[in-house]
């Protein structure tokens, strides 16, 4: 029986696919986004290990809430494909019942992901964290090209993608950098919205818990005029940007 480490659980509406959802963090990242708002999951080992069956078995207590509403169940993190089989058996659990199934990745780790387990996902909610590389780098540890290739490669396969691309002043609001990535987007036939999230500090308080600083702290939040500069940028390329 497959085992994964995970961090907790939640249900959300709205912003981890559509409807209301059952939404699980597994534990452990092989990035370290400068903005990011759980660092309390970027290790594998704080997370309690469990059978996708418990899961699965936690996920049907709820399903009176997320078939109500037209949702699913969302596997984030921390990364999910940093742990493929275990990712890969709940969402096939999921989809035998009926389910709809998402995956919240960065797409740093989308070799592993199987074309068994994206069959078995109804909608990929993939992050681009930048389109210039070298702010890429600098911005979470980690390299560009895999995330981009597996975009394509969904595209090839026709899994449907929501785009999350959070906007942080002075990192991701070049707008050079920005029309490349609308570029980029507006070339793949299965990319249904694009996220433009303003970055926040909501997540401050767990770095201080952890006793490490937190890298952006002292940057400044996106005003109104900035986010929808960004999004007029993906609607000009003829993508839903929200």
């Amino acid at each position: 029986m497959t085992t994964g480490r995970v961090h907790s659980w939640d249900l959300s509406t709205g912003v981890d696919g559509p409807g209301t959802r059952f939404v699980l963090f597994l534990s452990g990242c092989p990035l370290r986004c400068l903005y990011c708002a759980n660092p309390d999951t970027w290790h594998l080992r704080d997370g309690e290990r469990v059978t996708a069956d418990d899961v699965v078995s936690r996920i049907e207590r709820y399903r009176g809430f997320t078939d109500l509403a037209g949702g699913g169940v969302t596997l984030t993190g921390g990364e999910p494909l940093l742990q493929p089989a275990f990712t890969a058996e709940v969402l096939r659990a999921c989809k035998e019942r009926g389910l709809h199934t998402a995956l919240d990745t960065s797409g740093a780790l989308g070799a592993r992901a199987d074309d068994a387990l994206l069959a078995d996902t109804d909608l990929v909610l993939l992050d681009i964290k930048s389109f210039d590389a070298d702010v890429y780098r600098r911005l979470t540890g980690g390299p560009l090209a895999p995330t981009l290739s597996f975009a394509t490669r969904l595209q090839r396969l026709g899994v449907p993608v929501w785009i999350r691309y959070v906007l942080v002043p002075g990192w991701t609001d070049d707008a050079a950098a920005v029309d490349g990535l609308a570029r980029f987007l507006a070339d793949l036939d299965n990319v249904d919205r694009v996220d433009v999230l303003p970055f926040h500090k909501l997540g401050a308080a767990k770095y201080d818990a952890l006793g490490i600083p937190f890298p952006l702290q002292d940057s400044p939040l996106p005003d109104v005029a900035l986010v929808e500069r960004v999004r007029d940028q993906f609607r000009a390329r003829g993508l839903r940007a929200l």
